[in-house]
């Protein structure tokens, strides 16, 4: 009977359009939106080189410090910052005023920098000019005090200066924000399986549906019926959410690592997370099916806003003022869950996430036994 129940139930899921919409069909459609809107936003980052024009005169070839330094940091190079156009000075304000430039320098008694508005490119520009004129005075200072000290040894020295701080990465990865949005898209995907568990306890509820009605007259233990319920609930959802990553992999190529247990582990635990989540709504709602979907809808809408789907800084926002809530979210501890796969080389964090989703899913399922165990009715 149990599994009869099962199968059952897996046809019925299956054949609920408007459920399998919902829970498979519109995530693919919003993971497709994401990568529309996100697909040139790491183009846009790559820096591209500054066009500047530089005044040929003769205070500037009489500057061959200067002259050196411009050359470090110009040419055919990947890393060179400036792209440096030789002109005169009224040939500057008008590559400058038709924007084919972002600003022009030029000596005249010291060096002069000249741009039309601000911006990054320009605080660079002003950057290279501040740091020109801080070593100019460094050398001078030096010089001052010591006037037999070899003034070209003494410049190379200023020059070539030592870093005494190193870059050492946290893992393997780079920081990506742009897979937070689809981590977390992951987390309302499973989050959506509270649609499914929400029609299954309805489905056991004789004040609910007829279908209900009939399954408590059933010779059946109820609470048999619903655990075979609840396993088909959970298969479907998980099968979707598996649908939903090989589209993200195989199609839209996001990285999610190469730790494919873990992924599969977490995908498991989102799932029951999901329908679990769906029981807890549909007992303690006590109203129509309607209200009960629409609270389901409202408050996955908003965990998943706290877990970073429509703006990533909120959660660096509340795990610094309200880390608590980060705990209480199941969202957010998902998509944690892929996060840390991806970024961190240990699994501390990881298996945190995955405890308190255990915690969750523990109290979902103790809440929901206990207010169905006492169900009774006095006619059916």
């Amino acid at each position: 009977m149990i599994f009869h129940n099962y199968l059952y139930r897996l046809k019925c899921i299956v054949r609920d359009r408007t459920m399998m919409f919902w829970s498979m069909l519109f995530p693919i459609l919003l993971a497709t939106l994401f990568n529309m809107a996100f697909s040139n936003i790491s183009s846009a980052e790559i820096f591209s080189k500054i066009n500047v024009g530089i005044v040929d005169n003769s205070e500037y070839r009489e500057n061959t410090f200067f002259v050196n330094s411009l050359k470090s940091v110009s040419g055919e190079g990947e890393r060179d910052l400036f792209e440096v156009k030789y002109i005169s000075k009224d040939e500057g304000d008008k590559l400058l005023e038709d924007g084919k430039i972002e600003g022009y320098i030029y000596f005249d008694d010291g060096i002069k920098l000249v741009v039309k508005k601000s911006g990054m490119n320009q605080a660079v520009l002003k950057g290279f000019v501040d740091d020109y004129n801080q070593t100019l005075s460094t050398i001078k200072t030096i010089y001052g005090k010591n006037p037999s000290m070899d003034q070209s040894k003494l410049m190379s020295s200023i020059s070539n200066r030592i870093d005494y701080l190193k870059e050492v990465p946290v893992s393997k990865s780079s920081p990506d924000s742009i897979v937070t949005y689809f981590y977390a898209l992951i987390a309302m995907a499973c989050l959506y399986g509270g649609f499914l568990g929400l029609k299954e306890v309805m489905a056991i509820q004789a004040d609910m549906t007829a279908q209900g009605a009939r399954l408590n007259m059933a010779p059946v233990h109820k609470l048999k019926l619903f655990a075979s319920s609840m396993l088909a609930a959970a298969t479907i959802q998980l099968i979707i959410i598996f649908i939903l990553i090989a589209y993200l992999v195989l199609i839209l190529k996001i990285n999610f690592g190469s730790q494919l247990g873990y992924i599969l582990l977490t995908c498991v635990m989102g799932s029951i997370t999901g329908v679990s989540f769906g029981t807890f709504i549909a007992i303690i709602v006590k109203k129509s099916e309607g209200v009960k979907l629409g609270v389901m809808i409202g408050v996955t809408m908003l965990l998943s806003f706290f877990s970073g789907m429509m703006y990533d800084k909120i959660k660096y926002i509340i795990s610094t003022n309200v880390p608590i809530l980060s705990y209480l979210n199941p969202v957010s501890l998902i998509a944690d869950c892929f996060y840390s796969l991806y970024y961190y080389d240990t699994h501390s964090k990881f298996f945190i996430d995955i405890i308190l989703l255990c915690g969750h899913n523990i109290v979902f399922a103790l809440i929901t036994y206990s207010v169905i165990r006492r169900q009774k009715y006095a006619s059916l």
